[in-house]
């Protein structure tokens, strides 16, 4: 009898990609979940038996082994048994053979090699199947990042476009983004960020035998994401100036950041903030397997010193200062990914931060996670990875100082333990609203339990303290009620290209007359509270009678703030109030001034098909006097079309109405998202999103 010979393998594409949901994956390669079961069907020279068997062997990384798990021999056998791979005969009909394997639930993740060893009649011949991917499995009970609910699953998994809360504690405002995790070469890229990390370099070997862990994987992908210390994907830019790039408010999603990254041939793309990070870290975590979603948190604390305490300065005028490497954010964006913590123990199971802004440095690195959600809630600051860090973003104390710089003493003015982590929110599964998170990661403000958490995570830092979450060394001033108090209120509602008016609110809080000195700043700020340029100062001294109630009225026309206002549309109020012999009181606010709206429309009747192009609509309003010129038009979305627009708007006059008509081409069916950034010389990031229903 002739030797047996392989012909054809036949993969089963499409009903493997439905069974393993990888299906919406654009793209030729075959790409399978880990623990699951891959049917194939083998067409030999003749029919398979008695005297002829099969081997298979998989293999992945550089330097594959079977010790390090990244290698596995395994025969056709008639049961399924053991941990391993296995491969089963389904059955046989004439020459050819329905073969099915699977390999384990913690197998590395990643691209593989599938090799087939025949043996016949004493001969053997090894030849290559082909290659696949294989990704975290989210449906497999035995795979550490199962999520049993299957609408979390579906947007935590498969959705491709998402939110992200921006703006401040007193406006809360919703930006979209792209993932776009299912689009052409974005696995591809994410792949090659994981063999672009300083792990892989230093011990490719190691790194690769690791990929079966989520919790390792994260943590590579949070350093990664960031450009600090090795080829990673995004540059960072706070300062306002994005010269040699693109303003971080620009983009509309991860893929063009992606695509952008291996073009450059994997140089950094200019540029990222917080959110820009969180949306393509999250896109890397769905395209891999893993459960992920955007997070921010309101009022962030970045405490540098690891004290639980952020400090924050201003001088006796009222400003500002950039004094200290403490700083509260307006709002910072992470990520928190669902996985099981084997290493912490189940409760730790579950929501687990990862930051992929470049903050601070961890184990040498700027990386941040994965850090439990139900550990930060209870105190647990001792336990992997970067407990501290994350902690003190949400329940850090705010200490504020007066710097007098005649003298080079600061004094402290107050200490508040309640203002940091505020409104923790993300997308709500299955809806664009907001779902606030904050009990996930704290006890109420102001309750027992939240304070006792706090002294218990300030102990396990520093055994030997003594809780006074507002002592500090030169701190001997003795605790005293304030005789005034002070708000600023924002009237009517703030746009760019119009004047911004406040009124100070200053109330005598005793039965004495007060004479109040009050110095007033407003600077335009970022969101993570870098100071740009002062607009506006005054001066005033008020005479309040017992109890008297006054309001003061703020102006701050166009003019003085129009150079200096950038994309965040922030300005920070200050005033600092002394009455005689007693401690100065700081008043601030935040002013967030809208943007003119952004309109998009679908301009054909009834729904949009696949494969059937469809017409979209921009309008936009100059609601300046003057002219608005360098006019760009940036659109994208996943399923809508391929890669993203740019259409050049003509300058327009003062009060002119633009109208823009473009076309997009469907090319997946369901309910999809178009986002828009339009931009100018006078605003640089307006953006709109339409959801769009796609049928077959």
């Amino acid at each position: 009898m002739t030797d047996l010979r392989f012909e054809n393998i036949d993969w089963h594409e499409a009903a493997n990609q439905r069974e393993h949901h990888t299906d919406k994956y654009d793209g030729e390669e075959l790409i399978f979940r880990r623990g699951q079961l891959v049917s194939f069907s083998l067409t030999f020279n003749r029919h398979f038996g008695h005297e002829d068997s099969l081997k298979f062997i998989t293999s992945t990384g550089p330097s594959p082994s079977e010790s390090a798990r990244t290698k596995a021999v395994f025969p056709l056998s008639s049961e399924s048994s053991g941990n391993g791979w296995k491969a089963q005969l389904v059955h046989q009909r004439n020459s050819t053979l329905t073969i099915s394997i699977s390999s384990p639930a913690n197998a590395p993740i990643g691209r593989y090699t599938l090799n087939m060893q025949i043996s016949s009649h004493g001969n053997h011949a090894t030849l290559k199947l082909g290659t696949f991917v294989l990704l975290f499995n989210p449906w497999l009970q035995e795979d550490g990042v199962f999520m049993s609910n299957p609408a979390e699953r579906e947007e935590y998994v498969m959705e491709d476009s998402g939110a992200v809360f921006v703006g401040s504690t007193n406006r809360i405002n919703m930006v979209g983004w792209n993932f776009g995790q299912f689009e052409g070469d974005i696995l591809n890229i994410c792949l090659t960020i994981l063999d672009s990390s300083l792990n892989f370099h230093r011990d490719s070997a190691t790194d690769v035998a690791r990929r079966g862990d989520p919790k390792y994987i994260g943590r590579v992908l949070s350093a990664m994401v960031n450009s600090n210390d090795e080829g990673g994907v995004l540059l960072g830019n706070w300062s306002g100036n994005y010269i040699g790039g693109r303003d971080p408010r620009n983009w509309n999603g991860s893929v063009e950041i992606l695509k952008e990254w291996k073009k450059s041939g994997y140089r950094p793309v200019r540029y990222g903030q917080c959110w820009v990070f969180a949306g393509t870290l999250n896109t890397v975590l769905r395209c891999l397997g893993i459960p992920a979603r955007v997070v921010t948190n309101f009022n962030s604390a970045h405490d540098t010193d690891r004290n639980l305490s952020v400090d924050v300065y201003y001088d006796p005028m009222g400003n500002p200062l950039d004094k200290g490497s403490d700083s509260v954010w307006n709002f910072h964006v992470w990520n928190e990914a669902w996985f099981v913590r084997n290493d912490l123990g189940s409760s730790y199971s579950g929501w687990q931060v990862l930051d992929s802004t470049p903050q601070e440095k961890s184990q040498g690195v700027y990386q941040c996670g994965p850090a439990s959600v139900s550990g930060l809630r209870e105190g647990d600051v001792h336990l992997d990875f970067d407990m501290p860090f994350v902690f003190a973003e949400v329940n850090a104390d705010r200490i504020t100082w007066i710097y007098d710089a005649d003298r080079n003493s600061s004094k402290q003015n107050s200490s508040d333990t309640n203002t940091v982590g505020r409104y923790i929110s993300t997308k709500a599964v299955g809806s664009y609203s907001r779902m606030d998170v904050t009990e996930k990661y704290k006890y109420p403000e102001g309750s027992s339990q939240e304070r006792e958490v706090f002294k218990k995570a300030l102990g396990k830092l520093k055994p030997n303290h003594t809780f006074n979450p507002t002592s500090s060394p030169d701190d001997t001033r003795e605790e005293r009620e304030p005789s005034i108090s002070g708000i600023f209120q924002v009237i009517g509602t703030p746009e760019v290209g119009k004047e911004v008016n406040l009124a100070l609110m200053l109330k005598n809080l005793t039965e004495d007359m007060k004479t109040v000195t009050v110095n007033m700043t407003a600077w335009t700020i970022v969101y993570n509270g870098t100071l740009v340029h002062e607009v506006w100062k005054d001066s005033i001294t008020v005479s309040l009678d017992p109890e008297e109630e006054i309001q003061y009225p703020v102006k701050i026309t166009y003019a003085q703030y129009e150079k200096y206002l950038k994309a965040d549309n922030m300005i920070r109020t200050t005033a600092v109030c002394q009455a005689p012999d007693e401690a100065e009181l700081v008043v601030a606010r935040d002013v967030i001034l809208d943007n003119p709206t952004l309109i998009l429309e679908l301009m054909d009747q009834g729904q949009a098909q696949v494969r059937q192009p469809v017409s979209v609509r921009m309008v936009f309003s100059n609601p300046l006097d003057e002219p608005v010129k360098d006019c760009v038009l940036m659109v994208e979305g996943s399923g809508l079309l391929r890669g993203s627009l740019k259409i050049d708007v003509p300058t327009l006059r003062p009060k002119e109405r633009s109208r823009v008509r473009f076309e997009i081409l469907p090319t997946r069916s369901g309910t999809k998202q178009l986002l828009a950034d339009f931009s100018c010389n006078k605003f640089p990031a307006i953006k709109a999103m339409l959801s769009i229903d796609v049928a077959e």
